[in-house]
């Protein structure tokens, strides 16, 4: 039996993706991975992230897969906590990034940011989850709708705290959330 935690001082990396006139991307908020917060089997993995997600008014929405094409969501955020495999993500559309995650890696998706499954191994699973309050649409990179999507992505709310550490986690600081005392 593993013992399984969250790390306390995550490694994290963060994108900022353009618009490319189909995926609207997030103009202001960066793309950010979280390399490495859980160690552990993968049911005590998905565990840890549903729990902590929940505990961060976030929601733990479903377990299982990325799409394999492009899609993004114009009216919520989204995390995704891969809890068993490992896969290539490309985030961004077409001229996108590809971002490589493994089991127990975190990544934090602004609204109309792009992606699309790219390659998995491994039975590659993740914990998918949103802000409270943001119900998601699907969107797919739609050129006639681009600028009312855009106007969507920029209108969206912040959450209210990182879906992993809470009020003060690496969140507040790349999306400049209010600090709560």
């Amino acid at each position: 039996m593993s013992s399984s935690k969250l790390e306390t001082c995550p490694n994290v990396v963060a994108h900022q993706l353009e618009g490319d006139g189909m995926i609207p991307n997030n103009p202001i908020l960066p793309l950010l991975a979280y390399l490495g917060v859980v160690i552990g089997d993968s049911e005590a993995i998905a565990s840890i992230f549903e729990t902590t997600v929940d505990s961060n008014q976030w929601r733990a929405s479903w377990r299982w897969s990325v799409y394999d094409y492009h899609h993004f969501h114009s009216n919520a955020h989204e995390a995704l906590g891969c809890y068993r495999g490992s896969a290539t993500i490309l985030f961004g559309g077409e001229s996108g990034i590809e971002v490589d995650v493994k089991a127990g890696d975190f990544v934090v998706i602004p609204a109309g940011v792009g992606h699309k499954l790219l390659k998995s191994s491994g039975g590659f699973n993740v914990v998918g989850s949103y802000p409270v309050g943001q119900s998601h649409d699907m969107r797919y990179g739609d050129e006639t709708e681009y600028d009312t999507v855009l106007k969507r992505v920029t209108e969206t709310p912040l959450p209210e705290s990182d879906p992993l550490y809470g009020d003060r986690g690496p969140l507040a600081k790349h999306w400049n959330l209010p600090l709560k005392s």
